[in-house]
């Protein structure tokens, strides 16, 4: 997407806009490539309008999967890396002719020129251009065409006129943009032989002034406030000369005719008061506002001037209320017509449109039965916006200028990051690319849109409430967990158990996208506490059964875990690193897994059979625990997506709280001797085995040997 003077704005999803948004217009364009050497697309913009240009790609609608960060790639999958890097190639047009408004400009055309251009600068308060071809010789007719355009050279689509077809040949222009250049074109039919001579004139009508154009020589107040190399509408700045003719052009004055009285005049416009507050927010003021009067005879016209690139990232917005004790009784409706860069005032004094053929325009309007009218412009184009107000009254044929009537108007104007700051269901975030900065709204619950206004796919109330009982619910199976390990004396197990259950339930509570939220702290200490819990569950349950000596697991005479405190400070550290990094979560547990598995061989070796010893142990405890919790595992890995968390969540928590109770070792009892067994006779060892020991529910380092000699 490309779009000169502000960013485009884009829609590929197709959601619906908010009320009263007016959505500009951009061009399109879908680069395709098969082949994966060739990625580079080129495309021409012929005769570009000058200024800013903004370019815009995107990637496919995601799929919505959920996965943690792997530091080599975006995650569990590998995802594919776009850089989109554009490169500009100008070709620039030089010694274009100028033409100076109220003078004559003969031109030759030779046999290999197809085709001739000028340009004109069109100063403030002109209200039309008049182009026009004179004393065309040199073939059968005028065999030329005459094309005009405002800021670049003329297209094939640009407005045009055939002289062979128009006696005088005459192109004109109203309402034609302010302080730019307009560029002439004058071309050739196609196979027109010899060489073609021609003259061209520029005339201005300055719609401050009751006549069309003024000699050169006559002041006008017009001329003192134009730009001194350009002229004025109608001749030269006071003190200039007229420029030097061209080796291949000649200049000369002609005789400029004069405006019928019903030519228009242009209105005072008002200026507006600029007070910026933040980034794009801005709010603009009216002097001796913000009440507005609005005559019966003229429109009110009010100026709003947007900075390049500062203020293309953001909203317009425009708010008109009528006050509805200013008219009367009477049926007034006040129109209003937002047009960029020229105020739209047309003789026509009945007329509601705001848009011409060459310009373009919004309508607002207010009257008695509906005083409150809004308009939204995301991304606007910078420059100056003119807002013209009028006020016409409703009779059975149509709209006609009211009498005696002066309507009063509530005239607001600002611009906002996004539109209405994306509502409830949506949070508005500022965005740089390439030192850019624009607005945009990150939506959530199922809506989507410019606005986050657009419900198609949002979720119910009830599927909220749901969604948010699902998650919070489910961690209610940490209660068994918590139960199993208190009545096997592991209080600090079910203390991290209680810890995690807890902070897991407030959440989910304050993580959810919709209106059904509860937060009772911070969110940001309430993940961090909800992460932590979570893995120090997973490090503490597979700590305990690895069953280590007390020398190990202990600091001395039962003063605080060793692994137990050393797991948490590396898991604190690893969570403020990366909360979503895979290996800051997967490399504690397989850390913790790794000691179990060494205590497990330690123990085998030395006891020279498997351990745990007995099938039961396994059969119906260590293997639905593993179970239970790879199966938790591969549904957080490869099928939890953003459309199906929160069902998928709640089995997670379920999974992982079960597998808790069937891994966690029961409780250790203190050794005991046994009776002696029969003596043998002669010198011998009489062993006392722990039955609790044997299967595999006590340290084996708990068992005592008894030396005993007979004689």
């Amino acid at each position: 997407y490309f779009r000169s003077g502000a960013p485009s704005v884009i829609n590929p999803l197709h959601t619906h806009f908010p009320r009263d948004t007016a959505v500009p217009g951009s061009f399109a364009l879908t680069l395709t490539w098969t082949l994966p050497n060739r990625t580079t697309g080129v495309f021409n913009v012929t005769s570009p309008l000058p200024g800013d240009w903004f370019l815009a790609a995107h990637l496919p609608k995601d799929e919505g999967k959920i996965s943690v960060k792997v530091k080599s790639s975006g995650g569990l999958y590998e995802e594919c890396q776009y850089l989109f890097q554009p490169q500009l190639i100008v070709q620039r047009l030089v010694n274009i002719a100028v033409l100076y408004p109220g003078y004559v400009t003969e031109q030759s055309m030779a046999p290999h020129n197809r085709s001739c251009l000028y340009k004109v600068f069109v100063p403030s308060h002109t209200s039309r251009v008049l182009v026009e071809v004179l004393r065309c010789r040199g073939a059968e007719g005028c065999p030329l065409w005459l094309r005009v355009r405002a800021k670049a050279p003329p297209l094939h689509n640009s407005t045009a006129l055939d002289c062979r077809e128009h006696t005088p040949c005459q192109l004109a222009l109203d309402l034609p943009f302010w302080q730019h250049w307009y560029y002439v074109l004058v071309e050739k039919h196609p196979g027109v032989p010899g060489t073609v001579s021609f003259q061209v004139t520029v005339q201005l009508t300055d719609c401050s002034r009751p006549s069309l154009a003024r000699p050169p020589f006559l002041p006008s107040s017009a001329s003192m406030n134009m730009p001194h190399s350009f002229g004025s509408a109608g001749g030269l700045a006071l003190g200039d000369s007229p420029p030097p003719a061209s080796p291949n052009s000649t200049k000369h004055l002609v005789p400029i005719p004069t405006a019928s009285p019903t030519d228009e005049w242009c209105w005072p416009v008002r200026p507006t008061l600029r007070n910026e507050l933040d980034t794009f927010s801005v709010h603009f003021y009216i002097f001796f506002g913000p009440n507005v009067s609005v005559p019966p005879d003229r429109p009110a016209v009010f100026v709003i001037n947007l900075l390049p690139v500062l203020d293309s990232g953001g909203v317009l917005n425009l708010e008109l209320r009528l006050n509805v004790s200013s008219l009367c009784g009477e049926n007034v409706t006040v129109f209003g017509c937002l047009n960029h860069e020229v105020p739209l005032t047309s003789s026509d004094n009945t007329s509601i449109t705001c848009e011409t053929e060459s310009l373009a325009g919004f309508l607002l309007s207010v009257n008695a039965t509906a005083s409150l009218s809004r308009l939204r412009i995301p991304y606007p184009q910078t420059g100056s916006w003119y807002l013209s107000l009028r006020s016409l009254c409703a009779t059975e044929h149509g709209f006609e200028p009211c009498i005696n009537v002066t309507a009063e108007v509530y005239l607001r104007a600002y611009l906002s990051p996004c539109i209405n700051d994306c509502g409830i269901y949506g949070q508005c975030k500022l965005l740089r690319t390439n030192n850019y900065l624009y607005a945009a709204c990150e939506c959530k619950a199922g809506w989507n849109g410019w606005g986050c206004t657009d419900n198609t796919e949002a979720f119910s109330y009830g599927f909220q409430l749901l969604s948010t009982l699902l998650l919070c619910l489910s961690n209610v199976m940490f209660v068994p967990p918590v139960a199993i390990a208190v009545r096997s004396h592991y209080l600090l197990e079910a203390a991290v158990y209680i810890f995690t259950m807890f902070f897991s339930t407030f959440y989910h509570a304050c993580d959810q996208p919709g209106i059904v939220v509860f937060c009772i702290m911070e969110y940001d200490v309430l993940q961090f506490c909800d992460f932590l819990g979570s893995l120090m569950s997973v490090w503490v349950t597979v700590i305990a059964m690895a069953r280590l000596q007390p020398v190990v697991k202990q600091a001395s005479a039962g003063k605080g875990c060793v692994l137990y405190l050393l797991g948490a400070m590396l898991l604190s550290m690893a969570l403020q690193m990366d909360r979503h990094g895979l290996w800051n979560m997967l490399g504690p547990s397989l850390f913790a897994l790794g000691i179990m598995a060494i205590a497990w061989t330690a123990r085998t070796i030395r006891r020279r059979h498997c351990y745990p010893p007995t099938w039961k142990r396994w059969a119906f405890y260590l293997c639905p625990g593993a179970l239970i919790a790879a199966a938790a595992v591969l549904l957080y890995t490869f099928v939890e997506t953003e459309e199906n968390y929160f069902y998928i969540h709640s089995i997670w928590h379920l999974l992982i709280a079960g597998s808790v109770g069937f891994l966690l070792p029961p409780r250790a009892k203190p050794s005991r001797r046994l009776g002696p067994l029969p003596r043998r006779k002669g010198c011998g060892y009489q062993l006392c085995v722990n039955e609790q020991e044997e299967l595999g529910l006590v340290d084996p380092a708990v068992a005592s040997i008894n030396s005993i000699c007979t004689s």
